[in-house]
């Protein structure tokens, strides 16, 4: 079933009670578990089982049948790492049973679909995620398997919606109609990021200078190397006649000349781009998925730019 991604929540009582849940940094997953094995299905259909011999292990001792809902999420030093977990779902073998026992992979669930033969997708909303309850209270579920954070009142989801939850991977909130059935497939839920805006200095443009497409936004390291940090989604007409009129190809001498960058986080097609000279600063909106070298995974929202800012009062990269 799918989440619909929206700016806000929704409000209190609309359409009915709502089930709230943590929106997490990982990978959406159906877990099948038949006769004590297990089979790891991503969002795209690929088969993940191979990739996570933890979860295997898990699963034989849940003692029941199930297909489940989830997301799964590799916890290290305090935080969900995506990261580690995009590295671990490429390896396979022994490299996957090594890196198994560094950075173990837990699934957070929050459907249940069928257990033990019964279909369970016309069942209301509460009555899945109680029975789904029941298998952690009751110990079928532990270890490995978690139990998503969930809450009947909008106030404490706000909560999560600060920012300082997306340092630990806690990306927004999920919106669940408590009446809902399950729709393979289909909308229902609602998915809102936590967003926050900040500043960098603008490093580079895709398509024409003069008529930029999307912006390359960095910030300077402690060696004072200029490092990107984020690409804008596509600009408007408007912004991007704006920014011609005052953006200026940069020479040879720019850190950017000759560097390659990827065309998305995590992409190995590589992004053509032409560097401008580092002179303006610009604010934009991202949501919280920051890697551990502080580039936003994904597309950010270009706000303005900051005539009252110069480059070297953007703060550094930690």
């Amino acid at each position: 079933m799918a989440a619909e991604a929206r700016a806000t929540l929704p409000p209190e009582g609309w359409p009915g009670s709502m089930f709230w849940q943590q929106k997490l940094d990982g990978y959406r997953v159906i877990v099948y578990v038949r006769r004590g094995r297990l089979y790891l299905q991503s969002r795209s259909g690929a088969d993940l089982t191979s990739h996570f011999p933890e979860l295997q292990a898990a699963a034989a001792d849940i003692g029941e049948d199930l297909v489940l809902d989830g997301e799964l999420v590799v916890l290290y030093e305090g935080r969900l790492d995506f990261a580690a977990l995009q590295q671990r779902a490429r390896l396979g073998g022994f490299r996957a049973r090594s890196v198994a026992r560094v950075r173990p992979a837990h699934v957070v669930t929050f459907d249940l679909l069928e257990a033990d033969g019964e279909e369970l997708l016309a069942m209301p909303y509460r009555d899945r995620w109680a029975r789904l309850e029941t298998l952690f209270t009751g110990r079928k579920l532990a270890g490995r398997w978690a139990l998503a954070g969930s809450t009947l009142h909008r106030q404490e989801a706000l909560a999560w919606m600060d920012p300082a939850w997306g340092r630990v991977g806690i990306e927004g909130v999920v919106a669940k109609p408590a009446a809902g059935r399950y729709r393979p497939g289909k909308g229902g839920w609602w998915k809102v990021r936590s967003r926050q805006t900040a500043e960098a200095i603008v490093g580079a443009a895709t398509g024409k200078v003069a008529a930029p497409d999307t912006l390359l936004l960095g910030r300077y390291d402690a060696e004072g190397q200029l490092r990107m940090v984020a690409r804008t989604k596509p600009l408007s007409a408007t912004v991007r006649r704006e920014l011609g009129e005052l953006l200026a190809p940069a020479g040879p001498d720019h850190p950017w000349t000759g560097v390659q960058f990827s065309s998305a986080w995590g992409a190995r097609a590589p992004l053509v781009h032409a560097p401008v000279e580092p002179v303006f600063v610009a604010e934009f909106a991202g949501d919280t998925s920051v890697d551990d070298a502080g580039r936003y995974r994904h597309p950010v929202d270009y706000v303005r730019l900051r005539g009252d800012l110069a480059p070297g009062t953007v703060p550094p990269l930690a």
